[in-house]
């Protein structure tokens, strides 16, 4: 079988009337795939998104059918699939990234030490770099094509945008999206918390199943798709150290002539802090 789509870190299968999702273990910073692989990085992605999903059936469906190969058809029976493969509904997949910020870090930072705003919300005076928020803050993007950076844009511009794509649904599916990315956060960063892990930011993306209803897709909370910080430590005034590839985008920073090629010691770290992530947040090691 051969993929249908491949994305920076997955790969997608048509099987029929549902879907198998590859995590691979690839890794990509600042939009590009690096050379270097990262060991059981797929896995993780897939486990921790299957743990989540099970936890938040009862805000919203998700399109997570089964994570078991023995479920799928043989030619995923091979140790490269086992464990990092889901099937999954098919869903038509709205064109709007999900984002929810539940701490001032990274661009939102940045944005507020300019005019005291993250994507056009204002915030109090006064907050300090990793700041939890008075109330987390919802800030959708658009979807970008591969090597395009997504565009951050402010609720009314998210109406307009799904208007275009479902007239006379932009209002109701902006809501929706809003809504259900806020609740997910707040049980979940609550959740985190309680297991020593602040969830700062993350993203969501969500499809619409064969009867127009609103389903979550693609990941969650994965360390691929949300800044996780250890809660041991925590101090606002500056970044935190964090459970996903930060360690890996701050050595290419001040790397800047590596070819996109990581040291197979930041390579180890950044799996280390994954599997750590994992470990703590779903009680179990790695299978």
């Amino acid at each position: 079988m051969k993929p249908i789509k491949e994305g920076k870190v997955r790969e997608i299968y048509d099987n029929g009337d549902n879907l198998i999702m590859v995590a691979t273990d690839r890794i990509s910073c600042f939009d590009v795939i690096l050379k270097n692989t990262v060991t059981k990085k797929g896995t993780v992605l897939t486990q921790m998104s299957k743990f989540w999903f099970d936890m938040t059936e009862d805000i919203v469906p998700n399109h997570m059918i089964s994570t078991d190969v023995k479920d799928m058809p043989e030619f995923f029976r091979q140790p490269q699939f086992d464990g990092n493969s889901m099937m999954c509904r098919k869903l038509n997949m709205l064109p709007i990234e999900c984002i929810v910020r539940g701490y001032i870090t990274g661009s939102g930072w940045a944005s507020y030490q300019k005019d005291g705003t993250v994507c056009g919300i204002k915030l109090p005076a006064g907050l300090r770099e990793s700041d939890k928020l008075p109330e987390p803050i919802y800030t959708p993007s658009t979807k970008a094509e591969i090597g395009d950076h997504d565009e951050n844009i402010s609720y009314e511009q998210s109406v307009a945008h799904l208007e275009k794509y479902f007239p006379g649904k932009g209002e109701e599916y902006a809501s929706k999206l809003r809504d259900y990315t806020i609740a997910l956060y707040k049980k979940c960063a609550d959740y985190a918390l309680s297991r020593g892990i602040i969830i700062a930011d993350t993203k969501f993306e969500f499809g619409l199943d064969e009867d127009g209803n609103i389903v979550l897709g693609d990941e969650m909370l994965t360390p691929d798709s949300s800044r996780f910080w250890p809660a041991d430590g925590y101090e606002p005034g500056h970044g935190q150290p964090s459970f996903d590839k930060q360690i890996a985008r701050d050595w290419l920073k001040a790397n800047p002539d590596s070819n996109w090629t990581l040291p197979e010691d930041v390579v180890q770290k950044t799996i280390d802090q994954y599997l750590l992530g994992y470990e703590m947040l779903t009680g179990k090691k790695l299978q």
